[in-house]
């Protein structure tokens, strides 16, 4: 029996240091009223590497460790995820775990956009950003190692290029219900504006409508700035928008840079992103 163990503890070690070459899809479910969540196809996760628990830890990072101390903003300026927790957090962000993470944030933001007294004067708006928020880029981080390799503007800019980033179904269910209550989205992005076109069409595609802005760096930002400069340009681009005379009610992204920086708004809601950090 305990030969037996031992040998089936064997071949599962064996399976798991190697790594898959199939091809898998995202979890796919029904929304509300029989919608489909888009599924991209992407490979397989190495299942060994940072896959949680000990094996993470043997590895010399505790990856759900620093995976807390990323969205608790304590680890901050990284370049890349440790490489002994790529296949954790690919694990993470493929399975329901981030699904129900993003699910916990969002219920909350709808309860408190439900619970405003709002003057209706068309003034009220909620800031929204992109990437990692409202759409999704997991088919392409999914082939970059999950943000274990560095960042590679070029190849990036060509899959926003394509203009197939699938949204993260539960940031819609809020954009839409902000847009029942009278609430005006506003995009605010890192993106560029020579962007603007395929940002565009790739919202439109993923069942975004009737926002009130898409604000956008300038095309002449290097990429180095996209990064460097986030708080500022986004806090400035918020304070013009108040100075305007809009009331920001609320404000959600992935990075504390969406949300950090004077004004941030009434309320901010940090979704969850191990993938990068942008500061």
């Amino acid at each position: 029996m305990a030969a037996a163990a031992r040998l089936l503890l064997l071949l599962f070690l064996t399976a798991a240091a190697s790594a898959w070459e199939m091809n898998i899809r995202l979890p796919t479910e029904m929304l509300n009223g029989g919608e489909a969540v888009v599924a991209p196809i992407i490979h397989a996760l190495r299942p060994l590497l940072g896959s949680g628990g000990q094996l993470a830890a043997r590895a010399g990072v505790a990856c759900d460790s620093w995976r807390l101390g990323v969205e608790a903003h304590n680890v901050i300026g990284w370049k890349t995820v440790p490489a002994s927790c790529e296949g954790y957090v690919g694990h993470y962000m493929l399975g329901g775990h981030y699904r129900r993470d993003s699910a916990v944030v969002v219920d909350e933001a709808i309860a408190y956009a439900e619970s405003l007294q709002l003057a209706g004067n068309g003034k009220e708006i909620w800031v929204f950003d992109i990437d990692e928020t409202s759409l999704s880029n997991l088919p392409y981080y999914a082939n970059h190692g999950f943000g274990a390799t560095l960042y590679n503007d070029t190849s990036f800019r060509e899959y926003v290029a394509e203009g197939s980033a699938p949204a993260l179904p539960e940031t819609r269910r809020l954009y839409r219900r902000l847009l029942q209550l009278g609430v005006k989205p506003v995009f605010l992005t890192g993106r560029t504006d020579d962007q603007r076109n395929i940002t565009v069409t790739n919202l439109r595609r993923q069942g975004y409508s009737g926002w009130m802005k898409l604000l956008l760096k300038p095309a002449v930002h290097a990429a180095g700035e996209l990064y460097g400069s986030a708080v500022a340009y986004k806090s400035g681009e918020r304070q013009k928008l108040e100075d305007a005379g809009f009331t920001i009610v609320g404000n959600i992204g992935d990075q504390w840079s969406d949300i950090l920086g004077t004004p941030e708004g009434a309320r901010t809601f940090k979704l969850p992103d191990p993938m990068y950090y942008i500061g």
